[in-house]
């Protein structure tokens, strides 16, 4: 058998690193369009309008798998598997002469797992300063005092400013460093969002970005696969709740069974992101079928380690109805820095402590966001963010590109 260019990808990041202007959306699916659940969800999606009560809800009433089962199949990706990948891809590219910085600049959408990734490398961390109001000569002795000749990693360039006339400074000065080979030898990862502003703040910005591949469908299911796989190396057989059809193993060219087209819906939904789709694959998950779902062709009842529930039987989290201008604005903060928080989100969008809490409650019973237990900051959800970024779009917001 002939050996494809999918063979020889790693399983942990398909598709590799590529230059951030060659990405492109997943193709769409014929049979999506066709499927009057899915398309409930899109309008749902384009929309961004949910009742307020609404967050994540099953619409059918299958059993979840146990939280044992869930982690066997479906299981956290291996950030420290990512790390090796993506040192394995710098290295490749240096070879190709496709990348010849000495830091290198992973641009990547919101869920891609980068940061986590770059925190488990031998490398000294970069954190962001407790003060982000900075003056350019500040920013300038901050930066002479972390960027020394050792290796080291930015996990997330996007907790290092503030949209505020004090809070651009640390940035600029670091990419006036990165654009003249002025930084030492590092690992950047920037956040889609946070990278969108500052192309369109500052056009000059030239860094060599690179960014992971999207996840099509083929993609997707190769990944999942892996993932269901872990440590013991065989596939796990995954099927519709309501026909039967396959959705894993992934199919091959000796394949007689029906497959669904699941996978390529999921990485459409997801826009090709790799955290977003295993956040809405563990939710599609069920531990049985639907009683009266069609048998197999030849009459044999339907076996299957785990259940895939339908598109249309999922609803995903919306953006409260009747959210005004302020809701688009926090939200669009919260993307453009990843996390931030009251005291930030005050700072960066002039709305008062008490109106904030109001929309961020409100945020918080429909799962769009969540905060964190330490820093007390809030950020998106992985399920949330395919309704947050509608919206935004939907309102004239700009958004990332990814």
């Amino acid at each position: 058998m002939a050996t494809t260019e999918r063979d020889n990808e790693q399983p942990c990041l398909p598709g590799g690193l590529i230059p951030l202007d060659q990405w492109s959306m997943p193709d769409v699916s014929v049979h999506k369009t066709l499927r009057a659940g899915f398309k409930d969800i899109l309008e749902q999606l384009r929309s961004g309008l949910t009742p307020e009560s609404e967050a994540f809800e099953s619409l059918d009433d299958l059993p979840s798998l146990p939280a044992k089962k869930l982690k066997r199949y479906a299981p956290e990706p291996d950030a420290s598997a990512l790390a090796s990948a993506i040192l394995e891809q710098l290295e490749a590219l240096r070879q190709q002469g496709v990348h010849n910085r000495q830091v290198s600049f992973i641009v990547a959408p919101p869920f891609s797992g980068v940061p986590d990734a770059l925190l488990t490398l031998p490398a000294r961390v970069i954190e962001p300063p407790d003060n982000l109001l900075m003056s350019e000569q500040d920013a300038d002795r901050w930066w002479d005092e972390q960027l020394s000749d050792d290796d080291w990693v930015l996990p997330e360039l996007a907790n290092f400013w503030l949209r505020h006339r004090s809070g651009l400074h640390l940035l600029k000065s670091f990419f006036a460093r990165v654009a003249m080979d002025g930084a030492g030898r590092g690992i950047v990862a920037c956040s889609s969002w946070c990278w969108q502003f500052w192309v369109r703040y500052w056009p000059e910005i030239h860094v060599g970005p690179l960014t992971l591949a999207p996840l099509d469908s083929e993609r997707l299911t190769d990944w999942l696969d892996f993932l269901a796989r872990g440590g013991n190396g065989r596939s796990m057989t995954a099927r519709m709740t309501n026909d039967g059809h396959y959705v894993l193993p992934p199919k091959t060219d000796e394949s007689k069974e029906k497959y669904s087209c699941f996978t390529q819906d999921l990485a459409n939904a997801a826009r090709g992101n790799r955290g977003v789709a295993h956040a809405i694959w563990q939710r599609a998950l069920r531990a049985k079928p639907e009683e009266n779902a069609d048998q197999d062709e030849d009459g044999a009842s339907k076996t299957a380690e785990c259940w895939v529930v339908p598109f249309d039987q999922l609803s995903l989290p919306g953006v409260p109805q009747g959210s005004g201008q302020q809701a688009g604005i926090v939200l669009h903060a919260i993307m453009l820095h990843s996390s931030l928080t009251i005291a930030s989100l005050e700072r960066v969008t002039g709305i008062a402590g008490a109106e904030l809490k109001l929309l961020l409650s409100r945020f918080l019973r429909a799962d769009l966001i969540v905060q964190d237990e330490n820093t007390q900051a809030y950020r998106p959800t992985a399920l949330g963010y395919p309704s947050v970024r509608k919206y935004l779009q939907a309102r004239g917001f700009s958004v990332d590109g990814f």
